[in-house]
């Protein structure tokens, strides 16, 4: 099993991936933890950094879930996936589910520096459908609806499983 997750921030990426490796008993990679520099915000590690990350996990893992919105990590993992999940709840899911998000350690020293971010990230939420970057909501369907094989949407809420 081998299972991509994508969307918008606050689509339930994380919830959704999470519950999904505990139940399978497979290991989970947050994208997030490979593309940013530890111990710092929004500053990108370099770009052969990241691919060397996510292909080493790949490569040293016959099962797992990789959840992100980085549309060439995606792209490149969605080409190694046995199914893709694409959460595409909607602006305003993302926005609530963003507001009220519980502090993420692996990304802030703090609930406070975390929360310092919203703002920011608020805005670069409601641009997602707007965009045309590879992180965008057009990357991503262009890449959902490429898929041939297993593949799944959600349009309204976290899965359960």
């Amino acid at each position: 099993m081998r299972v991509l997750i994508f969307g918008n921030s606050g689509s339930g990426k994380s919830t959704y991936a999470h519950a999904l490796a505990a139940r399978e008993r497979i290991l989970h990679l947050d994208l997030d933890t490979i593309v940013w520099e530890p111990g710092q915000i929004a500053v990108l590690r370099p770009a052969e950094a990241i691919r060397a990350s996510l292909d080493v996990f790949v490569e040293a893992n016959p099962n797992w879930v990789i959840e992100g919105c980085y549309g060439e990590l995606v792209e490149f993992a969605a080409s190694r996936a046995t199914e893709l999940v694409f959460l595409n709840p909607g602006l305003e899911a993302c926005l609530a589910n963003n507001a009220c998000r519980a502090w993420e350690p692996h990304k802030y020293a703090s609930l406070e520096q975390q929360n310092s971010m919203l703002a920011n990230l608020q805005a670069w939420v409601t641009d997602y459908y707007e965009r045309t970057d590879p992180w965008s909501y057009a990357a991503h369907r262009r890449i959902f609806d490429g898929h041939r094989g297993s593949k799944v949407e959600y349009t309204s809420g976290v899965p359960t499983l």
